[in-house]
């Protein structure tokens, strides 16, 4: 079992930077895959980005590439999602997922992760 709470959301000017965090308890935390993904109203959850369990695999859907970054400190237990240059479109709730599997490639489906945390909303505006 992994269970995972995020942080660091808020409301940030256009061109504004946040940065969320993903702490997870569990004793299998640092072998699994984690994601992040959004869903704004009304709208599926999308993948944003994800990492494999020692961090050197990344990827990231189109629209954010060049502006997020995930990365994780397996000693603290902690995913961050650290999100540069923000759009309006970027508003969502923001959501972290682990997979339940140790190791394995990165994931991009929804459906390939078995936990998740209660989401925290950033929201982008003037």
């Amino acid at each position: 079992q992994v269970q995972l709470v995020e942080s660091g959301g808020g409301l940030v000017q256009p061109g504004g930077s946040l940065r969320l965090s993903c702490a997870a308890s569990g004793r299998t935390f640092g072998r699994n895959v984690m994601g992040w993904f959004l869903q704004a109203p009304g709208k599926e959850r999308d993948f944003v980005a994800a990492i494999n369990w020692s961090g050197g695999f990344t990827d990231y859907v189109d629209s954010v590439k060049g502006r997020f970054t995930i990365s994780r400190d397996n000693a603290r237990r902690t995913v961050y999602l650290q999100m540069n240059d923000l759009k309006p479109e970027d508003t969502a709730v923001y959501y972290c997922a682990a997979v339940r599997e140790l190791g394995g490639p990165l994931k991009y489906d929804s459906t390939a992760y078995a936990y998740w945390g209660q989401g925290t909303q950033v929201t982008v505006s003037s």
